[in-house]
């Protein structure tokens, strides 16, 4: 019924960065909020970034003022554009979006995309 396709992972140095897309699908579905979330090794999965249809946005505090999430709503898309990455956000980065048609809601995650920083 909904699918989310992530893109963009992958390995970089320090002090680089790196731009993740996701864009959902779903015959009939409106978007609402869309979000990332990462998992490292051994750590419990934590929000990384989450925007509203509306565009307000919400940044996990460790990643303020490096990252930034937009969206494109004709396209359903959202981005998360990492800039001065660190070591410490090497994770798995998941996409996650919250779908809606009538009364019925859906809470869907993508298929997670690997960022490796190395130091």
């Amino acid at each position: 019924q909904v699918q989310l396709v992530e893109s963009g992972g992958g390995l970089v140095q320090a002090g680089g960065s790196l731009r993740l897309s996701c864009a959902a699908s779903g015959s009939g579905f409106s978007v609402n909020d869309m979000g990332w979330y990462r998992q490292a090794p051994g750590k419990q999965r934590e929000l990384v970034a989450s925007i509203s249809s509306g565009g307000r946005t919400n940044y996990a505090d460790s990643v303020k003022g490096r990252f930034t999430i937009s969206r494109d709503n004709a396209k359903n898309t959202v981005y998360l554009q990492m800039n001065s990455l660190k070591p410490e956000d090497t994770a798995v980065y998941y996409c996650n979006a919250k779908f809606q048609r009538k009364s019925t809601q859906i809470n869907d995650w993508g298929q997670g995309t690997q960022v490796t920083v190395s130091s």
